[in-house]
């Protein structure tokens, strides 16, 4: 688990002035609190943010990995809207082996969150709550869709078959480096 979470952590990169440009322009406002790279899509602009557990004024912020793209989201906004997630759900609550894993992927998200928040530390009302229903349920496949590209295959089952499904969402328009 060490060797794996510096090879994640050497992934994450502060965000040069483009990067904050793309990233306002993605959200259509100015991102909040002290954000990093934690993915880029392969035009090379970022699609998935790490965010430290609270915001500047303390404000807690749960959502450590944000997805950015607004390709990506309007793709994994499909997948929600067609109601496979009351399938994995109920595939969740019977398969052990899944459930075991998308409990690996929660406590994989919360080391991360504690290990990029620092110091400061994650605020007590959120310290055991990840995103996308972990460990129980299966809630925003956006959340699970930016850990899988963060953290890499095979960490957030959900967020693997979200990408898989969505495919190549970066292919148009922004085909060509930032």
């Amino acid at each position: 688990m060490a060797e794996f979470r510096r090879r994640w952590w050497a992934a994450v990169t502060m965000p040069t002035a483009v990067d904050r440009g793309h990233v306002t322009a993605q959200l259509g406002r100015t991102p909040r609190g002290a954000w990093q790279v934690a993915h880029r899509c392969p035009c090379g602009r970022p699609d998935v943010l790490a965010n430290p557990a609270a915001l500047p004024d303390g404000t807690p912020f749960p959502t450590h990995f944000y997805l950015t793209c607004p390709r990506a989201a309007a793709a994994v906004g499909r997948v929600e809207a067609s109601g496979i997630m009351r399938d994995w759900q109920a595939e969740l609550d019977r398969d052990p082996l899944l459930a075991q894993r998308y409990r690996a992927a929660h406590v994989a998200f919360l080391a991360a969150r504690a290990a990029f928040t620092g110091p400061a530390g994650v605020p007590a009302e959120i310290a055991e709550v990840s995103a996308g229903g972990m460990p129980r349920r299966v809630k925003c496949l956006h959340a699970c869709l930016a850990q899988a590209l963060a953290m890499g295959a095979g960490v957030n089952p959900f967020g693997d078959r979200v990408q898989e499904m969505i495919g190549a969402y970066w292919e148009s328009p922004c085909q060509r480096p930032a």
